[in-house]
């Protein structure tokens, strides 16, 4: 039995992989970034979990609301700038998400 690898097509493979993990981070990080330009700032309330390594009390989490509110209200941008930079944030969601979806339709339907 003789086992051929076809190195070019493995290269090919790798490069397409390592390209478009690169630009979904990059999109999501853009994303973020417009978010909170944009006055939005995510905040994620506390989890309770047991083996947590850290667990944000609810202090801690009302802290963190009222600084991101104080930094949105001191945004140098106008209104529209903001509603600009909430659109290109979505933007960048949704081309992550239009990303992932192309590739998990490769993946399961064409070769």
């Amino acid at each position: 039995m003789n086992v051929v690898i076809n190195w070019l097509a493995f290269l090919q493979v790798f490069i397409a992989s390592l390209i478009g993990a690169a630009a979904i981070v990059t999109f999501y990080a853009v994303g973020l970034r417009l978010l909170v330009r944009s006055g939005h700032a995510p905040v994620v309330s506390p989890a309770e979990f047991t083996d947590a390594i850290t667990v944000v009390t609810p202090k801690e989490l009302r802290r963190a609301e009222k600084a991101a509110a104080k930094a949105a209200r001191k945004s140098p941008l106008t209104e529209g700038q903001k509603r600009l930079a909430l659109i290109g944030a979505y933007g960048c969601f949704v081309l992550c998400a239009l990303a992932v979806i192309g590739g998990i339709l490769i993946i399961v339907i064409g070769h």
